[in-house]
């Protein structure tokens, strides 16, 4: 997929293919395109246009999906501006694998 772009090489998102029945929810419910199915099984093929909402993860019948939903700089800068506080997602930790 082109056009929407979340951060480049942060996203949580990971896919148990073993898991995987191939049912295509993933595909119906992601908003940025990131998946698709090829022979049965679900494939992530845009993991950068990942925006982590997590409603792969929610509506997965497998458990095959997981995806830290509402975590890095972007939710960080929303939730700033929301709650008119600097953002913070954590850069500074040395745990961080955001930006």
């Amino acid at each position: 997929m082109t056009g929407l772009r979340y951060l480049n090489n942060v996203s949580t998102l990971r896919l148990d293919t073993a898991r995987c029945n191939g049912c295509r929810m993933c595909i119906v419910v992601c908003p940025h395109g990131v998946f698709a199915v090829t022979q049965r099984k679900a494939r992530i093929i845009d993991l950068d246009a990942c925006m982590e909402c997590g409603a792969c993860e929610l509506n997965c019948p497998e458990d095959a999906l997981r995806v830290k939903a509402g975590v890095g700089c972007a939710s960080a800068i929303i939730q700033g501006a929301i709650r008119s506080t600097e953002p913070s997602c954590g850069c500074d930790s040395k745990e961080s694998s955001c930006c």
